[in-house]
């Protein structure tokens, strides 16, 4: 049989003639902007501006991208392939600019999806090399698998202490 966890006792639980204690208060947890520190992943300060700043560029690229994508695959995704492609393609430029703004000023880390993308574009562009080549195996897949590891691990690194050190300078220079 299984040892039963004993219960804390609570002031109500105390004998009568025993003083009930009150119960503690957690701590106060400081404001957001008092905590953040240079290891913190969450936004810190205000929004970096794009340097086209008054007219917002990325998030209408982002916007026109979904609009193209939808209308691609309403249509149909075998006649409209295009449209499909061109609307990806799109939205990424326009999530990149945002995410790359972001991160190398020390506002928001990226560091995953800023990763990701160069690894993603390397296998896509071995793998349609050599398909334009030659016919590939399914193997070359799993083979390109541990460069892509190794990859993802030093740009995930790099863009790491990128950020950390954008981050400290952001908030030396904010607490000033």
């Amino acid at each position: 049989m299984a040892k039963r966890k004993k219960r804390r006792g609570s002031a109500r639980d105390a004998p009568s003639g025993a003083p009930a204690q009150p119960r503690r208060a957690a701590p106060a947890r400081p404001a957001r902007a008092e905590r953040s520190g240079p290891r913190e992943l969450g936004a810190y300060g205000e929004r970096p501006q794009a340097p086209w700043h008054p007219w917002p560029l990325s998030e209408l690229l982002i916007f026109v991208g979904a609009l193209a994508i939808a209308i691609g695959m309403i249509r149909g995704p075998e006649r409209n392939l295009t449209t499909i492609v061109v609307g990806i393609g799109a939205v990424l430029i326009g999530t990149l600019e945002v995410s790359v703004r972001e991160h190398f000023s020390g506002y928001r880390s990226h560091t995953m999806l800023l990763a990701v993308v160069p690894v993603v574009v390397l296998h896509s562009a071995v793998v349609i090399g050599l398909a334009a080549l030659t016919s590939i195996p399914r193997w070359v897949n799993v083979a390109l698998l541990p460069l892509d590891v190794a990859l993802l691990v030093v740009l995930f690194r790099w863009l790491r202490r990128r950020f950390d050190q954008a981050r400290r300078e952001r908030v030396a220079t904010e607490r000033r």
